[in-house]
């Protein structure tokens, strides 16, 4: 199943970038797309994978005489920029990025970080109150957020692949999330299932 949500990492430790990524390896809606130690190949990377997320060490921006990273955010709006901090970082260089990912933080921590900022990007406008889902779409939903495809879902709930097809169907237009990873997300925040859960 292809990843909905790509994200760049910028670290010059190569074991800090691969500890990182790694905690992202059996979660199905989220893609580690690339991997730099520096600013320099950074603008291309982004213009080819166009990325959800881009974790970054600060003190790489702190150093940016050119002011690349400033543009860089103007020139890809839609990309939210994560701090990857693992020494102390001047509070004014840090007010540059939505979130930080300290070096000390376990791998749910992160990983409930970074749906928190795609939930932020995907489903902010969507309120739990309003949108009535069935027992039954309920059900999908929570499948469908731990990673089963139709046909799982199908055996588990005793249902036939059609009917699964016609919940997703109804989840998508009662909810108005198109893509799995919104729908977790949407799992998530209204507490139907468990970060736990989300992990093959």
């Amino acid at each position: 199943m292809k990843s909905d949500n790509k994200i760049i990492i910028v670290e010059p430790s190569p074991m800090l970038s691969a500890g990182l990524a790694q905690y992202f390896d059996d979660i199905k809606q989220v893609a580690i797309v690339s991997q730099l130690d520096s600013l320099d190949r950074l603008e291309e990377k982004l213009a080819s994978y166009n990325p959800d997320i881009l974790v970054i060490n600060p003190l790489l921006v702190a150093f940016d005489a050119n002011e690349t990273f400033q543009r860089l955010l103007r020139d890809f709006p839609n990309m939210v920029p994560v701090a990857l901090v693992s020494s102390f970082i001047d509070k004014n260089i840090l007010k540059q990025f939505k979130e930080t990912i300290e070096m000390t933080d376990n791998k749910q921590k992160v990983v409930s970080k970074v749906f928190n900022l795609l939930s932020d990007n995907n489903v902010s406008q969507e309120k739990s109150e309003n949108v009535e889902l069935s027992n039954r779409e309920i059900d999908v939903l929570v499948a469908l957020a731990k990673g089963l495809t139709n046909k799982e879902i199908s055996d588990q709930l005793f249902i036939s692949v059609h009917t699964v097809i016609t919940h997703r169907k109804n989840i998508i237009r009662k909810t108005g999330i198109k893509s799995v990873s919104g729908l977790t997300v949407y799992a998530l925040l209204n507490n139907l299932v468990d970060e736990s859960e989300i992990y093959k």
